[in-house]
């Protein structure tokens, strides 16, 4: 189904038919197969990358698309449309470039985003632990001041792209004691430095192409270098990067959340019981006319959320909104096309049982939907 647009330029226009032509011909193809082997498509990021479609929201001078995010996220949307393991991955890396692109030296910038960029360096980002998933200023990986740089050791858990990423950035505390949220700092670290290992990919219900593992730190030395932004002081680094990662999952779930509802329109023209197509019925015809709706509320929540943050205006509690409605609409919108197809959606002959596994982690990943709705909470209590 064709999704109508409001894009302000050619050059969004262009971007948009190419991340169509990407998705229809690349990776639509190939999604099922490849989630059912669990083959992470790390080659595609490079496409993404030469295509100009890895650093969209990034200054040009180090690579990017100069794109408002509006356009961004509508460029991860399609990806996720044809394979939600691309466009999260997308989303991720995007997040694990933020903090060196808004807060990095520019000698950092310089030496770091080219590459990140361009697709040769795919990122992830490392905040979550094992016991501080959403209490995530109680973390307790912790870089020591060695004189010369630092020295890490502690573990992440539930990492996108741990163990097949290039770069993490990492938040780890630098502060003594008690120290809280202001205390942790942020670090870039290349993939292969001494001591840094990751645990096994986990075995999850969906996203099987994703690798999401834990990263640890074993005596991982750091030159002073490594340090992004000032120390002790990353954690508000961190939470500034997921108001806007919390609008890249937004924009997956509606990707999602569009593929399941063009499967099950698609499904109810050419599926016919009692001698009419199925969507000739008002049970399921009513059904389809809420999914619509909701993906299409969805999609105009994150696009304000955006244009909030193109403006320079406060656009966090329009975020946590857009992350829990939009993934919330995408776990009701697949359940119903699952029920839409039947007993066939219970099977994996068609893609609906695929997507409705894979929207459930959209519920949970960079922040959970309590904690989008108590971030709203608190803006209300202050308002």
């Amino acid at each position: 189904m064709a999704v109508e647009r409001t894009l302000h330029t050619p050059e969004a226009e262009q971007l948009l038919d190419l991340t169509r032509e990407i998705v229809d011909k690349e990776l639509l193809p190939r999604a099922a197969g490849d989630e059912d082997n669990a083959v992470f498509p790390r080659e595609v990021f490079g496409t993404l990358g030469a295509a100009g479609l890895l650093g969209l929201p990034y200054s040009s001078d180090h690579g990017g698309g100069d794109q408002p995010y509006e356009v961004y996220l509508q460029v991860v949307e399609e990806l996720a449309r044809g394979w939600l393991a691309v466009g999260l991955g997308v989303s991720v890396h995007t997040l694990s470039c933020y903090p060196m692109a808004a807060f990095g030296t520019d000698e950092q910038r310089a030496a770091h985003l080219p590459d990140m960029l361009g697709g040769d360096m795919l990122g992830a980002y490392c905040l979550s632990e094992a016991a501080s998933g959403s209490d995530a200023a109680a973390l307790t990986t912790r870089a020591e001041d060695t004189g010369r740089g630092y020295r890490v050791n502690g573990a992440k858990a539930w990492i996108t792209h741990g163990g097949r990423a290039d770069y993490y950035t990492l938040f780890a505390r630098t502060g003594g004691p008690g120290s809280g949220a202001k205390g942790i700092s942020c670090f870039h670290v290349p993939a292969g430095t001494p001591g840094l290992d990751a645990a096994a990919p986990e075995h999850k219900m969906g996203m099987n192409s994703s690798p999401t593992a834990g990263v640890l730190f074993d005596g991982v030395e750091l030159d002073e270098g490594a340090l992004i932004g000032p120390r002790d002081q990353g954690f508000g680094i961190a939470l500034s990067a997921l108001d806007s990662g919390r609008l890249g999952i937004a924009a997956c779930a509606v990707g999602v959340a569009q593929a399941a509802l063009d499967a099950a329109v698609s499904y109810s023209r050419e599926r016919h019981q009692f001698g009419r197509a199925i969507g000739d019925f008002q049970g399921v015809g009513f059904m389809l006319a809420d999914m619509a709706t909701q993906v299409a509320a969805s999609r105009e929540l994150y696009l304000a959320a955006a244009r909030l943050r193109d403006a320079g205006r406060p656009f966090g509690e329009r975020a946590a909104m857009a992350k829990l409605m939009a993934t919330d609409t995408a776990m009701r919108v697949t359940t119903d096309a699952v029920q839409v197809f039947g007993g066939y959606g219970y099977t994996r002959d068609f893609p609906v049982e695929r997507y409705m596994r894979e929207a459930k982690v959209l519920q949970i990943v960079e922040g959970t939907n309590q904690v989008q709705r108590m971030v709203i909470s608190r803006h209300l209590a202050r308002s």
